[in-house]
């Protein structure tokens, strides 16, 4: 009964929080809201969670993850490969040797496998809190693209650097050669056992499909169940998990392109892991925030046993290391980029050097999430010898003031570099969507026809397909007219399609209030009405 209390207050506060968040005046990040809440929950209640390392990295990294790979732009994805790969991998590296020996250096009752694993841990970012903090300032698209495929991947590399390093500290030795092999097998293993089970469940889905027919809400729960399975799979066979995870949501995206779902599948499963995503974001977030004062008194504790020294001291630790990640992360960018940018495309392209203000944005846009918070809870509480894990309150408390300290430092710094940046220019997609769209209104107009005869032939009332094929068909004629014209016509165009879009919603929305006051007024059956708002819900969309 307490296990279930806590689950619907956290809940509760996810859901509190997003209202608290829309009613501020100031762009506050809601993590730090729901961070706050955990804390009021904690304060206020005697309820006490008692966190399984194991279990919580299984209920919320698989799902997280799996969606980020589904969800990420991959035209992005392969177009900066390089800048992802440089800052998903080598800034993970660099990170974890600096800060390692820095917090080694700095606080020496921690052990150096354990100041490793610390910045491991702490290297992974979270484009979910940059978006948040940013939302009244948007992220231009390609830096965002490029910030959400360093998470996809510095997620993994992070944690897996910090697997090795709890080993080492684990069995008290650590071996270079050994390591390299590991890696290669948690990395190839993770990546074939995600790609596999993705492609097994999808296309044992279209046959079932094929033969038996569709049901969406089979659909969505399959949808729901396909990371954790191909999680528990890779780390069955001492594979990593989470590559495994990435590995499946990337696949699920190419696989969900042959577009053999239902649309209404389609629309209920958004809504669906929507759902899913932001009640695990928050719930961690919230979590965070309840084991606050337990974990600040355990550091508190530690510090004090071992050297003496003033609480105050685990302050200037978090900003101390806070202020290395972002050194060490503007140096890497900076670096990186120069080089990046530097060389041109080809021989006409003038070469771009990044300014000031753009490294300092994708240093500050750095923020620590609920990656970073689920991977430090997952240390382990003993050694194999029984013994208590080393400093193992501490750095759970560096790495959430980590986290707190560098949503704070965001929400302020970011808004501000973010105006009048001086950003490379960017290709332009609108020939690509002009292009598209008059391709799928062309196959539209062609399979109209061909139905309209097909449905027609041998009818006494074949004139009714024709006049109505006819209506459709001109309406995907004058969306080809649109996307061909140019220049001011083409604005006019644009202004036009935006004006019957707005047109289309009042409509839409009149429609529905009316059906709602004849279910009142006792004049509509419920069922009825339920089915009608349905369609208009998804026209809606459409045009939302």
């Amino acid at each position: 009964m307490e296990t279930i209390t806590v689950v619907l207050l956290m809940l509760l506060a996810v859901v509190v929080s997003d209202s608290i968040i829309r009613m501020l005046p100031l762009p506050v990040p809601l993590p730090l809201v729901q961070i706050c809440l955990g804390a009021a929950i904690a304060s206020v209640t005697t309820i006490r969670v008692e966190l399984d390392p194991d279990i919580f990295f299984l209920l919320f990294l698989p799902p997280l993850l799996f969606l980020d790979g589904w969800r990420i732009p991959k035209e992005g994805l392969f177009r900066d490969k390089g800048i992802i790969l440089e800052m998903a991998l080598g800034l993970v590296i660099f990170t974890v040797l600096g800060l390692g020996f820095l917090v080694h250096w700095m606080i020496p009752s921690v052990p150096l496998p354990v100041a490793f694993a610390l910045a491991a841990i702490v290297s992974p970012t979270d484009p979910i809190a940059v978006s948040a903090i940013a939302a009244r300032v948007p992220i231009p698209s390609r830096m965002m693209h490029i910030l959400e495929g360093e998470s996809l991947l510095n997620d993994a590399s992070g944690l897996v650097c910090m697997r090795f390093a709890v080993a080492a500290m684990l069995t008290g030795s650590f071996s270079l050669s050994e390591a390299f092999f590991t890696f290669l097998w948690l990395a190839f293993a993770g990546i074939a056992i995600g790609v596999g089970v993705t492609l097994g469940v999808t296309r044992g889905k279209a046959f079932l499909t094929r033969h038996l027919g569709e049901e969406s809400g089979s659909q969505i729960l399959i949808s729901l169940l396909i990371p954790f399975g191909a999680y528990l799979l890779a780390e069955h066979v001492h594979a990593s998990g989470i590559l495994a995870a990435v590995a499946a949501g990337i696949t699920m995206s190419y696989a969900e392109n042959t577009g053999q779902s239902l649309a209404l599948t389609r629309v209920r499963r958004t809504a669906v892991w929507d759902t899913a995503q932001f009640a695990a974001n928050g719930a961690i977030f919230v979590l965070l925030g309840e084991q606050l004062p337990g974990i600040f008194y355990g550091a508190v504790e530690n510090v004090q046993h071992v050297g003496n020294s003033s609480p105050w001291w685990l302050l200037v630790y978090v900003v101390v290391i806070y202020a290395a990640l972002a050194a060490l992360r503007f140096t890497w960018v900076w670096a990186s980029w120069r080089i990046a940018l530097s060389r041109p495309v080809n021989r006409r392209q003038a070469v771009v050097r990044p300014s000031w203000q753009l490294v300092a944005t994708m240093s500050f846009a750095g923020v620590r999430g609920a990656i970073t918070l689920a991977g430090i809870l997952t240390l382990p509480l003993f050694l194999t010898d029984g013994s208590l894990f080393p400093a193992r309150d501490l750095v759970i408390f560096l790495a959430t003031g980590v986290i707190i300290l560098s949503l704070i430092m965001a929400s302020v710094c970011l808004p501000r570099l973010l105006r009048n940046i001086d950003l490379p220019i960017e290709d332009s997609n609108q020939k690509e969507e002009d292009y598209a769209r008059i391709a799928a209104a062309e196959a539209a107009i062609m399979a109209v026809e061909r139905a309209q005869h097909d449905l027609a032939a041998g009818r006494a009332d074949a004139d009714i397909y024709a006049d109505v094929a006819t209506q459709i068909m001109e309406l995907y004629r004058q969306r080809i007219d649109g996307r061909m014209h140019l220049g001011e016509e083409r604005e006019q165009t644009a202004r036009s399609e935006e004006i019957g879009k707005l047109l289309h919603i009042t409509a839409l929305k009149a429609e529905r209030q009316e059906i709602y006051r004849l279910v009142r007024a006792r004049r509509l059956e419920s069922t009825m009405a339920t089915k009608m708002v349905r369609d208009i819900d998804l026209l809606e969309a459409r045009y939302g």
